[in-house]
């Protein structure tokens, strides 16, 4: 490891000592909130993948029941319905806070304004495609939450764990060595000057003898 460049003095020595305790209780920190990220992260992996799997059966089932409506009444006659209908939808977009990142938290909503067209004359499967499309619609906005939260929650990761093998790898460990070297050279120093003055005293009492 690199020694930092100090001279040996015990004014250095205390600050660099305060200086290492600071690293080391960062470092600490940093761990623990790696840690509480890669689990958070992990469980996101997870819902997403879920989430993933709803949005790709909504849709097949939506298009399913928006085929068989066709089947049933004819295209044009359903093209004539799907416009008739009068729906708007409001996402909202709000967010959370994970180990300080800032997370979305998507809500859909429908504002209808029903009936749309006449139920005499329409098939079953007109009212089943539209609940599975609106059903499909706020899943996505979840899967999309989820996208951002996993892709906002991996680079803080990556963030995090450059800070801690910086700390881990570099930081404490040249903080360590010239703490280290500090001390051994004050002692040294404190040994010369011990036996300087061991000289000294010897002299004198020569001296006066």
């Amino acid at each position: 490891m690199a020694q930092l460049n100090y001279a040996p003095t015990k004014t250095n020595l205390l600050n660099l000592k305060n200086d290492l305790k600071f690293a080391q209780q960062g470092y600490e920190l940093l761990d623990q909130k790696r840690n509480i990220l890669i689990i958070e992260l992990l469980a996101l992996v997870d819902q997403t993948a879920d989430y993933q799997s709803r949005v790709e059966n909504a849709l097949a089932k939506a298009y399913e029941a928006l085929q068989a409506a066709v089947l049933d009444m004819g295209k044009l006659k359903v093209q004539y319905l799907t416009g008739a209908v009068n729906i708007s939808t409001d996402i909202k977009v709000g967010s959370r806070r994970v180990m300080g990142v800032s997370l979305p938290v998507i809500t859909t909503e429908f504002k209808e304004q029903a009936p749309y067209y006449s139920p005499a004359g329409t098939s079953f499967w007109i009212d089943n495609s539209l609940q599975s499309f609106k059903e499909a619609l706020k899943i996505l906005g979840k899967l999309a939450e989820l996208r951002i939260s996993v892709l906002r929650l991996a680079n803080e990761v990556k963030k995090t764990i450059r800070k801690v093998n910086a700390l881990e790898k570099i930081a404490i460990p040249d903080l360590q060595d010239t703490v280290q070297y500090i001390q051994s050279r004050l002692e040294e120093n404190e040994r010369d000057m011990f036996v300087l003055m061991k000289m000294v005293k010897e002299n004198l009492e020569k001296k006066k003898a």
